[in-house]
Formats: structure tokens, sequence, C-alpha cells
């Protein structure tokens, strides 16, 4: 099993920047960390993870050049750091672990393990 608890989050302003934090605790190798986000009244969407090697990272259009996935394999933490930020980059983000390598990475049900998620408000 793999627990998974994010930090970060909060209000920025447009144009700002964030990192989000997540702690892997549990299982600590063998799987491939994501982020996905969920604004109100929107299905879950994916952001960003890496590929089941872990030397190349996959993003969403949405925020390819603005956001950058990264990890500390000695931390057992993965983070998100979010430039250049928008409003409709609103959401609350979840930290999520695949246990087996897959095409699917942009689909929620690819993910085995999931945290509570961090809510990240951009205001105008």
């Amino acid at each position: 099993q793999v627990q998974l608890v994010e930090s970060g989050g909060g209000l920025v302003q447009a144009g700002g920047s964030l990192r989000l934090s997540c702690a892997a605790s549990g299982r600590t190798f063998g799987y491939a960390p994501g982020w996905f986000r969920q604004a109100p009244g929107k299905e879950r969407e994916f952001v960003a993870t890496f590929s089941w090697s872990g030397d190349r990272s996959y993003y969403a259009d949405s925020v390819k050049g603005r956001f950058t996935i990264s990890r500390d394999n000695a931390k057992n933490t993965v983070y998100l750091q979010m430039s250049t930020l928008k409003p409709e980059d609103t959401a609350v983000y979840h930290c999520a672990a695949r246990v087996a390598p897959t095409s699917l990475y942009r689909v929620p049900a690819a993910y085995d393990y999931w945290g509570q998620g961090t809510q990240v408000t951009v205001s105008s």
C-alpha cells in the first residue's frame, strides 16, 4: 500500500506560483506518481505524471510550460511546481500513484492510491 499526503496549497494571485508536495509512506518503490485536479462541478482531470521508468514526464496541455513535476526519492516526496497561475487552475489537487505500467496514465482509473487533496485557489 501507498499512503499519500499532499501539502502546499493555498490562495495566490493570478501570475503567482505555488509548490505542492506529496509525501509517500508505506510502499516506497515500484510505483509511478502523478497529479490530478478537480474543480467544483467538474470531473477529475490529469495534470502531470512520470513515465513508469521515471525518465520522462507528461503534462496536460493546459499546464505545459507552466507546471513541473519532480521527485525526491530520498524523501519519498513528489512535487508540483506551479508558475504563472491562472484563475482556471483553481481546484483541489490530488496526488496519486499507479503500481503498474500503462499507456492510460491520463486516466484516473489507472491509479491505485490517492491522497485527500489540497486546495489551490487563484484569484484574478
